[in-house]
């Protein structure tokens, strides 16, 4: 996402090189998805998390709820559309680009938890901050 979000604001760029939100946009869409990470996804994984380890024998199917499931494949088809309708259109590409970059800042500061807590250790070591 961190490369297709890039992929778009420079399609922006090529459409309209004089105007700053080719750099903004870029720059908003990091931002807010760093405050997202932080604020909204990362109290998701320290509660994903702990729902996981109470899993007495836990299966790779039991580590995303269904509702999850179900909105991501509602969410992945979406995108995949809204980047193929921003194309020529300059605000449209600037606004996905920025969603997309977003996105991909928030998963990728909201990873740390996972890191943080050892959740991917075998040892059963893990903790989660409070």
């Amino acid at each position: 996402m961190l490369f297709k979000g890039g992929a778009l604001i420079n399609d922006a760029h090529a459409l309209n090189p004089q105007s700053s939100w080719t750099y903004l946009a870029p720059i908003l869409g990091i931002i807010v998805g760093l405050l997202k990470g932080r604020i909204l996804f990362s109290r998701s994984c320290e509660k994903n998390i702990v729902r996981i380890k109470a899993l007495d024998d836990p299966r790779i199917w039991q580590c995303f709820r269904p509702a999850l499931l179900i909105f991501l494949a509602l969410v992945i088809p979406t995108g995949a559309w809204m980047s193929r309708a921003a194309a020529g259109n300059f605000a449209f590409l600037c606004l996905v680009g920025a969603l997309d970059l977003s996105i991909a800042c928030a998963l990728s500061s909201s990873s740390i938890v996972f890191w943080k807590s050892k959740a991917f250790s075998t040892s059963g070591e893990s903790e989660v901050r409070n």
